[in-house]
């Protein structure tokens, strides 16, 4: 009998416990978010393209949901540094991760990745995009995209190009565009890219596929010549740089950006960040500085977002097999 009652009671302080330890989830499910400061990691230096759009988002998100926005320059690996920060990161919303093209390169571009970007991450929104533009040095007599492939083809693994280095954006552009044209260059990597642009601009190096912001100023100096854009439609800061779209070429090329979070973050605290993050590249001012920058906005669902991801790699992954870069 007395064991009885004693397990009775074990049930009753267990149900007890359940019961408070429930009351508990529930009031963290329902604590509103963000209650204190959040970081944006940035897988880049401060000043390029990425940072830029961080901060902007980091003003956006700080205005419109009452706490402190801060972005979080973590460079090195080829982005995989700052990426793995935020893949370690608790999944509370409070650490967050703007990436770029090398998260969905890096895999194909490194044996072994200690993350999988589309398991270990949960996409936020795809914010923007920036084309590609082919620039080279006033020297190289070619002025329309037809004398440039015509030059190249004559002249095939003799013409030199800049990147940021191996497996970055430019690289990977450089290797779609000798794919699509039948043409042979010779790749040339530097550690940024204000240091491309200062070597074609200088002639050491005679050509270029660069993002429209490191080389906007070089192109309205006129020291370096723009010969091609590689997007849909021309840039409104380029109206008068063609597409190679327009010349029967299937040639598109670009930098992307986009917010995302730890795996397992909780749907509602993505679904807050979301809104907010589309709420802000909507603002008149935020889309103006970006447009002066060269980029498209791409605001999407956390859904759409994740598909791109996957096939943006797929994408990438082929590039980089059939042109065989490996940097481990």
């Amino acid at each position: 009998m007395r064991s009885r009652i004693r397990g009775a009671r074990v049930v009753a302080a267990l149900a007890v416990l359940l019961l408070v330890a429930s009351s508990a989830g529930a009031a963290r499910a329902e604590e509103p978010y963000p209650v204190r400061p959040v970081e944006i990691i940035v897988p880049f230096s401060a000043g390029g393209g990425t940072d830029l759009i961080a901060r902007l988002l980091c003003d956006g998100l700080t205005r419109r949901l009452g706490q402190t926005f801060v972005a979080l320059n973590r460079a090195g690996a080829n982005t995989n540094l700052g990426t793995q920060v935020a893949v370690r990161a608790r999944p509370d919303g409070y650490s967050l991760l703007m990436a770029s093209i090398g998260l969905t390169a890096n895999p194909a571009l490194y044996r072994r990745l200690p993350f999988d970007p589309r398991t270990d991450l949960a996409p936020i929104s795809l914010i923007a995009n920036s084309s590609t533009v082919v620039v080279v040095n006033p020297s190289v007599p070619v002025h329309t995209i037809e004398e440039l492939i015509a030059y190249l083809k004559a002249r095939p693994g003799e013409v030199n190009y800049a990147s940021y280095g191996v497996g970055s954006g430019p690289h990977l552009a450089a290797e779609q565009f000798q794919a699509a044209t039948g043409t042979r260059l010779v790749h040339v990597p530097f550690s940024g890219g204000g240091q491309a642009a200062v070597a074609v601009l200088s002639n050491h190096v005679e050509m270029m596929f660069s993002g429209p912001l490191p080389v906007l100023a070089m192109i309205r100096s006129g020291t370096l010549r723009p010969i091609g854009v590689a997007a849909e439609q021309r840039l409104p800061l380029l109206p008068d740089v063609p597409t190679f779209k327009e010349h029967g070429i299937d040639y598109r090329s670009g930098t992307w950006f986009g917010l995302l979070a730890p795996a397992h973050t909780p749907e509602p605290v993505i679904a807050t960040l979301h809104a907010a993050t589309v709420e802000t590249f909507k603002e008149p001012g935020v889309r103006e500085k970006l447009v002066d920058q060269g980029a498209e906005i791409i605001t999407n669902s956390p859904g759409e977002f994740r598909q791109f991801i996957a096939e943006e790699s797929d994408r990438l992954t082929t590039i980089i097999r059939k042109a065989s870069i490996h940097i481990d």
